[in-house]
């Protein structure tokens, strides 16, 4: 290069006025205004225009017309104040523009297959494709860089909070943590297999016992299952863990962190204290564990109206021990058309529900194809238990337990964006907490809700052979606006109740030594009291953008398919490789 940068593309304003300087970057835009070239010069950090005049630089000027969009060029020259009524409020360096008096081209480039200033109007995959271009648009590069600053006072905030980081490591052993393992042959121990981390978890419990007692760590994690919007193969997490301490030390943490990060990154001031419910309250008024509450709607449980009725579906229901259960849509009725109602039917389908109920309450009486089945006393019953009033609508569910919360859930969410309900603007933290320690499975078995090394509430522990469904646990998740950001929870520090775990979940004396050794031996060398979190950082990030998929906000993801379209991974490799680490392939080839 003939120059030496002294700007970047933002870094000029009207105190710069006079100066000679010399920006670099790329090309965004070129027009000709009579003989007269304007470049829209463009780096990472913003953009500025170049004007290059032939009566200043008849050399620049001609080397600056065989330019082409996305050339990287570098620029000398002066900066001059925009003529009156022609600055530009959109740029930041709106208010000025270079003079070229000389032009260097550092490269060409092919022309981008698309305008990288619209990507959203590009399809996805063209732009997975071509990540080196996609980068470089506006939407992106500003991503990235709230990315950055918001990790930065993550990072900053748990320093001054006397948390140490601590890299664990990526090679590691296979443990069950509820999803596949991504595993690494090999070579030197052949038939033998590394696991990439799906967290940090036994590493961060291993420190507590070693006497760190505030750790931090942005983790990268790996886990080999399938993709949506929120979720990719490879992932970071803000991962901490904490001794001599309760949940509630964990959970005044996080507030604290997340009162310090939207207030710097956004200027908004959350409060002091989050709102908190049980997993059970949760489900009851929500139908899920992740509510958003942002809006009411909240589900009413009507078992106990219907227990006695002739209304066939509902009786047949509650009869096989399944739910009945409604949500009002207060003053619903003027908004939602017939087809509105009867288009609910097929949406619940799709969560395996028969069909979706609903009365309409009229100004001169109730409306619907179902009330003629209901007695004198079941109408008063419900419309007082649901609060009903004139221009509400009463839509109802009955079907499993898990068929009718998930249909009503989903309604609840449906109905709170036709109706206008939800706030975009809104950031509506909540906790829910006291999760039930063990899941069933299809056998009827026990299986972990959270992790294995989730710790029950103590004066559970000692029912947890007797009753283990019934067993709560010191777990909490953190939700924003119905989506879990966070999850975490007080950790089993005792070895005997790590080993009764264990066998309540099948896991044998052998297969606990063999997959937890290492843990089940700390946990006899002092093991402190110790509780922790992990945050999805990805997915916090893109809810702080307002984003729809987590791929806008990590440089270079994934497919729904987990492949890298810009490098083509994953793929083979060479035969050689193979024998080295005792691999054979057993996928024929396509010929």
């Amino acid at each position: 290069m003939k120059f030496k940068r002294t700007h970047t593309c933002a870094g000029l304003s009207l105190e710069d006025v006079g100066k000679e300087v010399v920006i670099q970057g790329w090309v965004d835009n070129m027009r000709d205004h009579g003989g007269v070239i304007f470049i829209d010069l463009g780096d990472r950090y913003g953009t500025t225009q170049i004007v290059f005049d032939p009566d200043l630089t008849k050399e620049g000027h001609e080397l600056a017309n065989s330019f082409r969009n996305q050339y990287v060029i570098s620029v000398k020259g002066k900066v001059e104040k925009r003529p009156d009524g022609q600055a530009n409020e959109k740029m930041s360096t709106g208010d000025i523009e270079l003079y070229a008096s000389e032009v260097e081209l550092l490269n060409k480039s092919v022309t981008p297959p698309y305008d990288l200033q619209s990507i959203d109007k590009i399809n996805e995959e063209v732009r997975l494709k071509n990540r080196f271009f996609d980068l470089r648009s506006r939407k992106l590069r500003d991503n990235m860089i709230f990315r950055d600053k918001a990790t930065a006072i993550i990072r900053n905030f748990f320093h001054e909070n006397d948390f140490i980081d601590v890299e664990t490591p990526i090679l590691t052993k296979a443990t069950p943590e509820g999803a596949r393992d991504y595993v690494v042959p090999s070579r030197v121990h052949q038939g033998q297999f590394f696991a990439l981390p799906q967290s940090p978890q036994l590493f961060k419990q291993s420190l507590m016992i070693s006497g760190f007692d505030r750790y931090i760590q942005i983790a990268r994690c790996f886990r080999d299952e399938d993709l949506r919007a929120d979720r990719q193969p490879e992932f970071t997490q803000v991962d901490l863990e904490m001794s001599f301490v309760d949940r509630e030390d964990v959970m005044e943490i996080i507030e604290s962190l997340f009162r310090r990060l939207f207030k710097e990154m956004m200027g908004i001031d959350l409060p002091e204290k989050f709102p908190r419910l049980t997993y059970q309250e949760a489900m009851q008024k929500y139908g899920n564990d992740r509510p958003d509450l942002r809006f009411g709607l909240e589900i009413v449980d009507l078992g106990d109206i219907f227990k006695n009725t002739e209304f066939g579906v509902f009786k047949n229901v509650l009869g096989s021990g399944g739910l009945v259960r409604g949500i009002n849509l207060k003053g619903a009725s003027p908004k939602l058309s017939r087809r509105d109602l009867d288009d609910m039917t097929p949406f619940a389908k799709q969560f395996k529900a028969k069909g979706v109920a609903w009365i309409r309450m009229n100004e001169d009486g109730p409306q619907s194809p179902i009330i003629k089945f209901f007695s004198d006393e079941e109408q008063k019953s419900l419309y007082e238990t649901m609060n009903a009033e004139t221009d509400d609508v009463l839509i109802f569910v009955a079907d499993t337990k898990k068929v009718c919360l998930q249909s009503l859930s989903e309604l609840r969410l449906l109905m709170g964006d036709k109706l206008g309900l939800i706030n975009e603007n809104e950031f509506n933290f909540s906790w829910v907490i006291d999760f039930p320690m063990f899941d069933k499975s299809a056998t009827g078995e026990p299986t972990p809700c959270h992790h294995p090394f989730t710790a029950p509430i103590d004066e559970h522990t000692d029912k947890m052979e007797e009753d283990p469904f019934a067993v709560l646990t010191n777990a909490y998740d953190i939700i924003l606006n119905g989506v879990e950001v966070g999850g975490g929870s007080v950790r089993i520090h005792n070895q005997d109740v790590q080993k009764r775990v264990f066998k309540m979940l099948g896991i044998s004396n052998e297969e606990a030594a063999d997959k937890f050794g290492f843990l089940l031996d700390a946990l006899q060398a002092g093991a402190p009291p110790h509780a922790g979190l992990a945050l999805g950082l990805d997915r916090l990030i893109m809810l702080m953008l307002k984003l729809d998929s987590i791929r806008d906000v990590i440089a270079f993801p994934k497919t729904q398919k987990a492949t890298c379209l810009m490098t083509e991974a994953p793929g083979s490799i060479p035969e050689s490789q193979m024998e080295e680490l005792a691999l054979e392939s057993t996928v024929e080839d396509e010929d």
